[in-house]
């Protein structure tokens, strides 16, 4: 019964609509911003190689056509703004952005699959029943739409804050304060705190558990009347704060503007009729009916399926023996932000099976300066490109090849170690869910673990 009362009930419009048209606006933002530093043609057609998420191995950039891919995720996230066909141009922003991400995995962040996630997850909800041009192409909107899709969306941001609390819950980052003990000296040149503040070590260990307090805190602190305007404030100074001490793009914005969700309805109403007025739309004559209703149910059955995954599928790193921060096996995916540097060497030996003859590989020849600091630490990427040497020196005419890797990697300011069995042919290991045995153990532990 309660379930069933749950799902009947209903809440204004106004806040999806207001979501809708900032998340639109940021988004189309973000694509100009990207194809005006030059980074389309930096990041998706100067390369000679791309690495590819396992399974998505036929996603590719289509040469100079990829601009012709950004310019219609660009046009489709302003139509999600305006709300001008909003279910076609919400599909098409979620294909082409996603494609966009899976292109080279070299480029994956965090709030790039936070966008996936929260476009695929608009397309079923009703973000156009009132203040859109659809609304306005119909002459009629909607008063009210089902409280489930507007929670949808704070419990999908509710994930997002409190996995990365959980996340920070380990010893590096509570007792060692890392990796912020290694990142933010390098700020010396910011005024004021660069040269004093950002030096200091219980600076570093202050941010790191602030940070951590911050992220399991703030869900809470949104969701409840009393504690909003202060929760709202936190997020506003975290986020401008983390803006400019790391180059991290338009997700400090985003995050801000998303958490406006979480105020009351009347808030949003007052955007929108500050709004009408202002593009003087009240003169448009549009029927305001009284509730959106989904005619089918399997609308909310997905969405349900979909925010049950989202809370699983960052605790699949517990299948996979090993160092999380080490492996990496299930480390995506999963709101780890921001916790580790990594750095690392690696090079590879291309060896006639029968013969023993080798030679090494300069990997500045097939990889951007970028692409090799990824792969360098990363095992897929190391595993990915090997099986792109073989296939390249198998193609050129060598006989028997078998690759290796020769590799050293440093974890959160701890020395370099040995990091991939320099015996094990890489050519011959497959990629695949299974643990990755050619991983060699992390000598250090790594202890309390959150998530």
């Amino acid at each position: 019964m309660r379930f069933n009362n749950y799902i009947s009930k209903r809440i204004s419009s106004a806040p999806l609509a207001t979501f809708r048209l900032f998340f639109g606006l940021l988004m189309c933002i973000s694509i100009i911003r990207f194809w005006y530093h030059g980074w389309i043609d930096k990041l998706y057609i100067q390369p000679k190689f791309f690495f590819s998420f396992y399974g998505f191995s036929w996603v590719k950039p289509f040469g100079t056509y990829t601009y012709l891919l950004f310019i219609i995720c660009g046009i489709s996230a302003l139509l999600v703004a305006v709300g001008y066909k909003y279910r076609l141009a919400i599909v098409t922003f979620f294909l082409s952005f996603t494609y966009i991400e899976l292109m080279d995995k070299t480029t994956y962040l965090n709030h790039y699959y936070f966008v996936s996630i929260l476009s695929f997850l608009l397309i079923f909800l009703p973000a156009n029943a009132a203040f859109s041009i659809d609304a306005y192409r119909r002459k009629k909107e909607y008063k009210t739409i089902p409280k489930w899709t507007i929670d949808s969306i704070k419990l999908l941001l509710g994930i997002v804050y409190f996995y990365a609390g959980l996340a920070k819950l380990n010893s590096d980052w509570l007792f060692r304060a890392q990796p912020l003990k290694i990142w933010l000296p390098s700020k010396y040149d910011l005024p004021l705190i660069g040269q004093n503040l950002m030096q200091q070590e219980w600076f570093h260990f202050a941010m790191s558990w602030s940070g951590a307090i911050y992220d399991l805190c703030i869900p809470f602190l949104l969701l409840f009347k009393k504690t909003r305007r202060i929760g709202f404030l936190f997020v506003v100074v975290f986020h401008v704060f983390t803006r400019i001490l790391f180059p991290i793009g338009m997700f400090p914005y985003i995050m801000i503007v998303a958490t406006l969700i979480f105020f009351d309805a009347a808030f949003h109403e007052k955007i929108i009729t500050f709004l009408k007025e202002k593009l003087n739309l009240n003169k448009f004559k549009i029927a305001v009916l009284p509730a959106f209703e989904f005619k089918k149910k399997i609308v909310f059955r997905i969405v349900s399926l979909f925010l049950v995954l989202q809370l699983l599928f960052p605790w699949r790193y517990i299948l996979y023996s090993g160092e999380l921060f080490w492996t990496e096996e299930g480390y995506r995916f999963s709101w780890r932000v921001m916790l580790m540097e990594k750095a690392g060497y690696t090079t590879f030996k291309i060896v006639d099976g029968k013969t023993k003859q080798f030679f090494y590989v300069d990997n500045t020849d097939f990889l951007t300066s970028f692409q090799e600091k990824q792969m360098s630490f990363q095992p897929d990427f190391i595993l990915e490109y090997a099986h792109y040497l073989g296939d390249h020196f198998t193609q050129q005419g060598h006989k028997n090849v078998e690759v290796y890797a020769d590799s050293y990697v440093a974890l959160n300011g701890r020395s370099s170690e040995r990091f991939i069995d320099a015996k094990v042919n890489l050519y011959k290991e497959q990629e695949s869910f299974k643990h990755k045995y050619w991983i060699l153990p992390f000598t250090n532990e790594i202890k309390i673990k959150g998530l």
